[in-house]
C-alpha cells in the first residue's frame, strides 16, 4: 500500500518540480531526501510505537496536551486537505489532457473521488488486500515501461552528473524533503495493524523501494528527454510511455494506463482513509469512515476552483512542499524529546512486545 502511494509520484508533476533546479542531477533528489528522511521515519516510529493502541493523532495529543496537541493535529489535516486537493487535481488534469480530452473535468474528478470514498469507505483491511493484490502487475508494467523506453535514450544526457554543483543539489532536496511526508501520516494507521513489527518493517522496506524505483525513473527520464527536455514536459512518465513503440503496434500508453490509474485511486483512497482518522479523533467520531464521502466532496470543489490548473496547481503545490518540509523534518525530532522528557520511552520495548 505504502509503495504504491508514495511511488506512483515518479508519474506525476514531481520529476518537473526538481528538474527546473537540479538539470542533470534530478536523479541525485530521491537519494538526498531519502538520506534526510532517515532520522524523522526513524524517530516517528520510535514515538509511535512507544505507545500501545494509539495513532498518531493519540500520540500527539498525549504529548503536547490537549489544546495545543489538538491545534497541531487540526494543522497537519489541513496540510493533509490541501494536499490531497491539489494531488487530485494533477490527476485529474493528466487524465483530461492526455486521455479523455472531451470529457468535462468535473465529470473526471467526480468519478475519481467517487471511486476512492466507496474504497475508503470500506476500510484498511480492504484497502490493504487490493494494494496487495494490484501492486505485482503495477510494479511490472512500470518496468516494462522504463525497459522499452531505454530504446529512445541517450548516455550523454546525464553529464555533467552534478548539474549545478552538489551544493545546489543538497539545498534544494532539503527544501523538498517532503515528498515522502506520508510516512509521517501512516502513524495514523499504526494501531490497525498486526504488530509494531510489522509497522516498522513495513515502512522501510517500502521506504527503501520507493526511493530505488523514484531514483531509476528519475535517470531513464533523464536518458530519454534530457534535462532541457524536461524543463518543458509536464508529466514525464506520461510522456515516456507515449514514445514506447513495440514493432507495428502504436498508443501502446493505453496498456499502462489502467495499470497507472489503479495505482492513483489506491493513492487517494489512502490519503481519504488517513485524513478521516485525523477528523474523526478530532472530533470524536468513532465511524469516521462515514466522513469520507464528505471529503472527497470538499476536494471536489476546491480542486476545480484554479483556472489553468496545469500551471496554477504546479506552482501551489511546490509552495506547499517547501512549507511542509521544515515539518517533516523537526516536529519528529520534538516529538521524540518531549516523550523522552517525558519518560514515556522508557517502556518502549514493553509496550512493542505486548
Amino acid at each position: 500500500m505504502v509503495i504504491l502511494v508514495v511511488g506512483v509520484k515518479l508519474s506525476d508533476d514531481t520529476p518537473a518540480i526538481f528538474v527546473n533546479y537540479l538539470s542533470n542531477a534530478l536523479w541525485m533528489a530521491p537519494i538526498i531526501i531519502g538520506l534526510f528522511s532517515i532520522i524523522p521515519i526513524f524517530l516517528t516510529l520510535k514515538v509511535i510505537t512507544a505507545y500501545k493502541n494509539k495513532n498518531l493523532h493519540d500520540v500527539i495529543l498525549h504529548i503536547f496536551g490537549k489544546f495545543i496537541g489538538t491545534f497541531l493535529s487540526c494543522i497537519l489535516v489541513l496540510f493533509g486537505l490541501t494536499g490531497l486537493t491539489l494531488d487530485s487535481a494533477i490527476y485529474v488534469d493528466i487524465i483530461g489532457t492526455m486521455y479523455f480530452t472531451e470529457t468535462p473535468i468535473l465529470i473526471i474528478y467526480t468519478v475519481l473521488m467517487a471511486v476512492c470514498a466507496y474504497g475508503a469507505n470500506k476500510g484498511l483491511e480492504h484497502i490493504g488486500s487490493v494494494s496487495w493484490l494490484v501492486l505485482f502487475y503495477i510494479k511490472f508494467s512500470l518496468l516494462i515501461a522504463l525497459i522499452l523506453s531505454l530504446k529512445e535514450s541517450s548516455p550523454s544526457f546525464l553529464f555533467p552528473i552534478f548539474g549545478p554543483g552538489i551544493v545546489e543539489v543538497v539545498k534544494r532536496s532539503t527544501t523538498h524533503v517532503s515528498i515522502l511526508v506520508e510516512f509521517f501520516y501512516l502513524g495514523l494507521i499504526a494501531p490497525y495493524l498486526v504488530s509494531a513489527k510489522a509497522y516498522k518493517k513495513g515502512t522501510w522496506i517500502a521506504f527503501s523501494i520507493v526511493i530505488i524505483e523514484i531514483t531509476i525513473s528519475f535517470i531513464i527520464y533523464l536518458l530519454v528527454f534530457d534535462y532541457e527536455g524536461l524543463k518543458m514536459i509536464d508529466y514525464p512518465y506520461q510522456e515516456l510511455i507515449r514514445l514506447i513503440r513495440v514493432g507495428f503496434l502504436t498508443n501502446i500508453e493505453t496498456f499502462f494506463f489502467p495499470f497507472w490509474i489503479i495505482a492513483s485511486f489506491i493513492r487517494f483512497t489512502v490519503y481519504l482513509y488517513l485524513i478521516a482518522i485525523f477528523i474523526g479523533g478530532i472530533c470524536n467520531i468513532k465511524n469516521f469512515e462515514y466522513l469520507t464521502p464528505i471529503i472527497a466532496t470538499i476536494v471536489v470543489i476546491f480542486g476545480i476552483a484554479p483556472e489553468a490548473p496545469t500551471f496554477t496547481i504546479f506552482k501551489i503545490r511546490e509552495n506547499l512542499i517547501n512549507i511542509l518540509s521544515p515539518m517533516f523534518l523537526l516536529l519528529p525530532c520534538v516529538m521524540w524529546i518531549v516523550a523522552k522528557l517525558r519518560g514515556d520511552l522508557k517502556h518502549e520495548k514493553t509496550s512493542q512486545k505486548n
